[in-house]
């Protein structure tokens, strides 16, 4: 067994869907490869659970009873306790603007229902490999915008900057391979790992947040957009 796969059967799944069935069958299908899941039916048992059993991953239903999966999302993101536990969004719209939606609000990956457990699978192993990877070790420092892989911090003139782990890695990406202009389905292959089930619409969608996060330090111009072609980092 590889090292990676063992990592994952350690991995605690919270499961937050609504209708029992569906989630009956989640919890048996990851439960079958070797992780540890918690099954609740809405936001408010899911508070609970996360307080006593940090996950490792949340499956987050969109149409929830009381609030919504979307809404709780931008919860979960705006928390220092739970802004980097990595999110899928399971959910029954379809529509690209949907889609757009639930990455906006910080959901890692989108599955759309009805989805086989094979891809549920493969979706979840993906987005948890892309934060145990990690970076190569060490600070990097670019015009005063460090990096610190060890820790995954990002900070500029002293003042950390909070930023999600796979904004960071994108980030790390870009500023190891500066000048160079990169495709979206480039960039999917370095950054998410090649075989991932995600659209290319997603590398814009964590472009656009991580210029809106690095605005403020007005380092959001080095992320520069190759029109027709890609992204790159350039500091010209």
């Amino acid at each position: 067994m590889y090292e990676s796969e063992i990592n994952i059967v350690k991995n605690k799944i919270l499961i937050i869907e609504d209708e029992e069935a569906i989630r009956d069958m989640l919890g048996y299908a990851l439960m079958k490869e070797g992780f540890l899941c918690d099954e609740v039916g809405d936001v408010e048992q899911a508070r609970t659970t996360i307080e006593v059993n940090r996950p490792n991953l949340i499956l987050l239903d969109w149409m929830l009873p009381g609030m919504s999966g979307i809404d709780y999302a931008r919860r979960l993101r705006s928390v220092r306790e739970t802004r980097d536990i990595p999110l899928i969004m399971l959910t029954a719209k379809g529509e690209e603007a949907d889609k757009v939606k639930a990455l906006d609000t910080g959901a890692d990956d989108y599955i759309t229902k009805p989805f086989s457990t094979k891809e549920l699978i493969a979706r979840v192993k993906a987005v948890l490999r892309r934060y145990s990877d990690g970076a190569a070790s060490g600070v990097i420092e670019v015009n005063g915008l460090l990096l610190d892989s060890e820790t995954y911090r990002v900070s500029a003139d002293n003042q950390v900057i909070e930023i999600s782990p796979t904004e960071f890695k994108l980030l790390h990406f870009f500023i190891t391979h500066p000048e160079r202009v990169y495709s979206r389905s480039q960039l999917l292959d370095h950054v998410w790992g090649e075989n991932v089930y995600v659209e290319e619409r997603t590398v814009d969608v964590h472009i656009r947040r991580l210029r809106k996060t690095l605005e403020p330090f007005g380092f959001d111009k080095y992320i520069q957009t190759v029109r027709s072609v890609g992204y790159r980092f350039s500091t010209r």
